[in-house]
């Protein structure tokens, strides 16, 4: 039973990917582009997790949590340099 509902996140998790990777390419303006990128880092940590749990390791659990770090930093990064124009004041 597990393995379908596995089967069914990674697809799921493909489709929501593929719209965001949608919206990154043809959004009206540069805060819908990073909001599309943050949430394709939000896919991307699902699919590594769903992939642990399919291996059964736990390493692929901290790989997503150092990926959880970065995407907030960098869409902090993004942002601050949207409204300011400069990261490091």
């Amino acid at each position: 039973m597990i393995e379908y509902a596995l089967a069914f996140a990674f697809v799921a998790l493909a489709i929501a990917l593929a719209m965001n990777l949608w919206r990154l390419l043809r959004g009206p303006g540069v805060g819908d582009r990073i909001l599309a990128l943050d949430t394709m880092v939000i896919n991307a940590i699902g699919i590594i997790v769903l992939a642990g749990i399919a291996d059964g390791s736990g390493t692929s659990f901290e790989a997503a949590m150092l990926l959880a770090m970065v995407g907030f930093v960098g869409t902090v990064a993004y942002c601050k340099f949207l409204l300011r124009g400069d990261i490091i004041e």
